[in-house]
């Protein structure tokens, strides 16, 4: 089983600003669907790269990365079993409507989330 890169997560007190300001340095597309608490700037058309996000918290919590990997497998399941026998740490499991990620810290404390990618 292998990971790949969902997209590069950056939590924020206002999501829409910073997602805009990073659309216009990058030429990517800003996209806002959840009212201002998440929003993402695609790749432009014909560029490579990555999906960045951009989460709107209340307070950055003490000690919590403020940028994380968001990765993606077939079986979140699985992974994440495989993750924990490789030293990771389950944080927690969170759901949005139908979609569902599993939080984890690598051996180091650094968070990462990884979702089922289809």
């Amino acid at each position: 089983m292998t990971l790949e890169l969902g997209m590069i997560t950056v939590d924020t007190g206002d999501a829409r600003a910073l997602a805009s300001w990073w659309a216009r340095q990058t030429g990517g597309t800003f996209v806002d669907e959840a009212d201002g608490w998440w929003c993402e700037v695609r790749p432009g058309q014909g560029a490579p790269g990555v999906i960045l996000g951009f989460q709107k918290v209340e307070d950055p919590t003490p000690g919590k990365n403020r940028l994380h990997l968001d990765l993606g497998t077939a079986d979140r399941l699985a992974e994440v079993e495989r993750l924990v026998g490789e030293g990771a740490t389950v944080v927690g499991e969170n759901a949005v409507g139908d979609f569902t990620w599993t939080t984890l810290a690598d051996p180091d404390g650094n968070l990462f989330d990884v979702a089922t990618h289809e």
